[in-house]
């Protein structure tokens, strides 16, 4: 022992000679502490971040000398030598513009936002934590450009440059890297598989197409954020969030959301993190009780009282629909009436008119509870306590909410779920993932109406009625309005009423029938794997970066028949693509800047494409202190599953994809009993068949436009019929144009930019019309009178409706401007402004079946006011936006949507003892209602008290 004792006690010795400690703080040039801020030992993965009060403690395995860096988003990095032990450091950063942040999004490596080669948008710690919206997600809305459609107090769709609804299958949202979207929607749904707000790092957005580097689905945009690694950000921190919603047709509501992010740096090799957060509230009714007409526009004149085929936007059944003059030449009713000793004479008095069924508003079909799930959890690994990292991510999701598409849908715990591993260093990653969803408990709230409805009474017994009912008031003395209001009374004499037993029953079995005819239940359980790599070899070639990388997808689609045509099994399909991009930069200081990229994707239903991007910066100015930047470059979606593989029957129409392969799958049976067929008697049947199996192929060989059906229903003239026949789907394309300045003048910051966008091949929906029997070029006519039988089809009403997924040959073109500036004024108040330009350039009169789904306001004005540290530890915000009025169009109804402003602000006070920051804030402060699509509910007020706990 004595001899091994003074090897141990040099060895020791040793090791703490080799260990140097430093410590300090980090304050910015006002000597206000910053939380947060990264501490690096330079040339190394040794680091620490500073606490709520900006003090950092730092151990590193060297004898001094050597240098540390301080750093953090919007100040200028400062790096200082250390040449003694136990030295205290206290870093001043002071500091920056917005322009010399560092995004990673517009070329998949670090670069001043000054630099950029395209737009790109950040949302960085300090906008979230002095956001005047409820959450980070929300306050998006304030950047320039972006416009966030609200479907529901928990789901909303964010929107760059036009062409979006809520199924925003044209924008890409990422999460670390991974694609959020539910696999059966093909689109994100908002944040509820996102991050929680402790656990961000930062949020970046690149309006307008990105497929060069990203791929088939980065086409109108593209959502990035990023969450807090726990080797750079260990520690715990929670948020806890009490108010009110306020709105004037659900009343006041309480409303609260919390979260924790746990995260722990066990040593150099290995750090963990695990996050969760819950929310909950009252969702905005929806009450409009305008009437939708049979062209899908609003129509606000149309009320239950004075319209009998009455539609309205929020009341679910009406769209059970038929003319009267089917009922009175039914034979079953003529032999009623005989059976009644009625002279079945009198059913002449039944006029040709159009009659519907009876709704129910949507707050009796709905709870409108509005609830988020959310937890993730990571393990990292760096085995040689370096760069290189090991990852393992887990996501959940669960939520429920109100979903607007064709119809109106109560997504009731909804269930997303996402796994990936990662491998990277700073040159390069690979990646996998899955995602996988789950509806749930969700339903079609239209179909909850409707076979409500049937439960009580089916559709041919209540139109019969009505009809004899219309008959007996007529012989009464009634006129036409009185015997219409006595004949809906008679018919809906017993029918289930809201909050009885009897309705309560039919609805819980509807909502879990997901048989349209009889039910409304989704299901669903539809998956994403996903994988692609990066590697970047600018740490082996000096001539220029260079960066080569590839991605795979498979979809699996597997609704069980009740949204796609995958009743009798699974449909999988897979893309795949392979990138390569070049920066050069030239000249001297290094002024210009080339960047050059090109993608192939090959998805096994299309045809490969390519999709190259050209951009050039240019600084100037004696400081560089101004830049230039012009780009091109190209784009193009895949179809998305919908467009593909849909096949859902919303009532009057079918939604139908066109893979080449899917028509087919959409198989309908009608039976002849079912079809009118007068004609019979004659001898000569229509359809000789005891029954009629038929599939959707119809929709694509066999139909006429909707609009000269409606024109033919007028005017009884088949010259006005025109033949449909839309083309199967294929991918869209598009050329951008940008132009951009960014520039500094002294304390004002500007960013501006326009774009030219023009698309091939645009992807759309047709709505046609297959009649039954009878070809639309109208050869095949009935031998007994010689008229065509599709005429035939179309005054029997034998045909069925379809929305089919196609592409436009039309010229469709946007473009538009943004313009950004802010400064500080008054000392060190931050003042903001943006304002942006979106325009359509498309002959809509010309094209009248098409839909571009635009939905943009074509001025919209921003601003913001605020100061971090007004006084000591005590802050505000205040945020004012104003949307110019524009057309909502969309499946669901097409309408005008008013121009609306809308005030959010926040004040927050510091308590360092405690390491909390607390806030009261107001999301529409004024409460003056509005909204962004037609048929949600008005957005009303929220107002909020926060409690956060050590968020750096």
């Amino acid at each position: 022992m004595k001899t091994i004792l003074p090897y141990l006690l040099l060895l020791f010795c040793g090791i703490t000679y080799s260990q140097t400690t430093i410590s300090g703080s980090v304050v910015d040039d006002n000597g206000q502490p910053i939380p947060g801020a990264n501490i690096i030992v330079l040339g190394t993965s040794t680091g620490t971040v500073s606490d709520f009060d900006g003090n950092f403690s730092l151990t590193f395995n060297q004898d001094p000398p050597f240098s540390v860096q301080a750093s953090s988003v919007g100040f200028d990095t400062v790096t200082e030598e250390v040449t003694s032990k136990n030295q205290k450091i206290n870093f001043i950063l002071k500091e920056g513009t917005s322009l010399d942040e560092v995004v990673i999004s517009a070329s998949r490596t670090p670069e001043r936002i000054f630099e950029s080669p395209v737009t790109v948008e950040r949302f960085g710690l300090k906008e979230i934590k002095n956001t005047a919206s409820a959450d980070f997600y929300d306050g998006l809305e304030n950047l320039k450009g972006v416009d966030i459609n609200t479907n529901s107090l928990t789901f909303k769709s964010i929107n760059t440059r036009g062409f979006a609804t809520f199924q925003n299958t044209r924008f890409m949202q990422l999460v670390d890297g991974m694609d959020n979207a539910a696999p059966a929607l093909n689109f994100p749904l908002g944040n509820l598989l996102g991050m929680i707000e402790t656990d961000v790092l930062s949020v970046e957005l690149l309006p307008g197409a990105a497929s060069a580097l990203y791929g088939a689905n980065a086409f109108n945009g593209i959502l990035f954020m990023r969450s807090k690694n726990p080797f750079d950000h260990p520690g715990i921190s929670a948020y806890y969030k009490q108010g009110v919603t306020s709105q004037e047709a659900a009343g006041n509501n309480d409303y609260k959301d919390y979260g924790i992010r746990a995260a722990y740096k066990f040593n150099e090799k290995f750090a963990a993190k695990v996050n969760f957060s819950y929310l909950q509230g009252t969702d905005w009714v929806a009450n409009n009780t305008a009437g939708i007409d049979d062209n899908g526009f609003v129509d606000t004149s149309s009320t239950r009282e004075n319209d009998i085929n009455y539609n309205g936007i929020n009341t679910y059944g009406e769209l059970v629909s038929t003319n009267l003059s089917r009922v009175k030449s039914s034979p079953t009713f003529l032999q009623g009436l005989a059976d009644a000793g009625i002279n079945p004479a009198v059913a002449n008095l039944i006029p040709d008119v159009d009659v519907s069924r009876t709704g129910y508003d949507e707050a009796d079909l709905t709870d409108y509870d509005a609830k988020s799930i959310k937890a993730d959890w990571g393990l990292y690994f760096r085995p040689w306590e370096n760069d290189f990292e090991i990852q393992y991510v887990g996501k959940i999701g669960s939520g429920s909410t109100i979903y607007q598409g064709s119809n109106r849908y109560s997504i009731k715990n909804f269930f997303l779920s996402q796994h990936k591993l990662e491998i990277k260093n700073d040159n390069f990653f690979v990646r996998g993932y899955v995602t996988a969803d789950n509806a749930g408990d969700s339903y079609d709230m239209v179909f909850t109406g409707v076979n409500i409805n049937r439960q009580w009474k089916a559709d041919d017994i209540w139109f019969g009625e009505y009809a004899g009912a219309f008959i007996q008031g007529t012989l009464a003395g009634l006129n036409g309005d009185q015997a219409h209001a006595a004949a809906r009374g008679a018919a809906d004499t017993g029918r289930f009423e809201p909050d009885t037993p009897e309705f309560q029953n039919a609805f819980n079995t509807v909502i879990n029938d997901p048989d349209v005819l009889t039910g409304s239940k989704f299901r669903d359980e539809s998956k994403i794997y996903h994988s692609d790599a990066n590697y970047n070899f600018s740490h082996l070639i000096d001539f220029a970066e260079i960066q080569v990388g590839g991605s795979y997808r498979q979809y699996i689609l597997n609704s069980f028949g009740s949204i796609y045509t995958d009743k009798f099994g699974e449909i999988p399909y897979s893309e795949l693509g392979f990138y390569t991009q070049l920066q050069k930069k030239f000249l001297e200081d290094d002024r210009l800047k080339l960047t050059a990229s090109i993608r192939y994707d090959k998805s096994e239903l299309f045809d490969a494409f390519f999709s190259p991007r050209i951009s050039l910066g240019y600084n100037l100015g004696e400081n560089n202190n101004h830049n230039i930047r012009a780009s091109f470059q190209t784009g193009f979606r895949n179809p998305d599953t919908q467009a593909l593989y849909i096949g859902f029957n919303v009532g009057p129409i079918i939604l139908l994809g066109s893979a080449a392969d899917n028509p087919e799958r959409d198989l309908r049976v009608a039976s002849t009993t079912s079809i009118t067929n007068p004609l019979s008697a004659t001898g000569s049947a229509i359809i000789g068949a005891s029954s009629l199996n038929y599939d959707g192929t119809g929709a694509y060989n066999n139909s006429f436009t909707s609009t000269s059906v409606v024109d033919f229903s007028a005017s009884q003239n088949p010259a006005d019929l025109q033949i449909a026949n839309p083309n199967l789907v294929k991918p869209e394309q598009v050329s951008s144009f940008e132009l951009g300045y960014r520039g500094k003048l002294n304390k004002v910051i500007i960013d501006v930019s326009g774009y030219f966008n023009q698309y091939k091949d645009f992807l759309a929906t047709q709505d046609v019309v297959n009649p039954f029997y009878g070809d639309v070029g109208l050869t095949q006519t009935f031998p007994a009178n010689g008229l065509p039988l599709a005429v035939i089809a179309l005054a029997n009403e034998d045909f069925q409706a379809y929305r089919a997924y196609t592409n436009t040959d039309a010229d469709v073109n946007s473009y538009g401007a943004a313009l950004a500036v802010t400064t500080k004024v008054f000392g060190n108040f931050d003042l903001g402004m943006n304002y942006t330009y979106a325009k359509l350039d498309f002959d809509k009169a010309a094209n009248p079946n098409t839909q571009t789904n635009f939905n943009t306001p074509e001025h919209k004005l921003k601003a913001s006011f605020g100061n971090t540290n007004l006084f000591e530890n005590f802050g505000f915000n205040v945020a004012w936006r104003w949307s110019d009025d524009y057309v909502w169009e969309a499946t669901f109804a097409t309408g005008a949507v008013p121009a609306y402003h809308v005030v959010d602000a926040q004040i927050n006070y510091k308590v360092p003892s405690l390491k909390s920051t607390f806030k009261l804030g107001a999301a529409n402060l004024l409460a003056d209602e509005y909204f962004t699509a037609v048929g949600t509910g008005l957005i009303g007020a929220q107002y909020y008290a926060s409690w956060t706990i050590n968020n750096l």
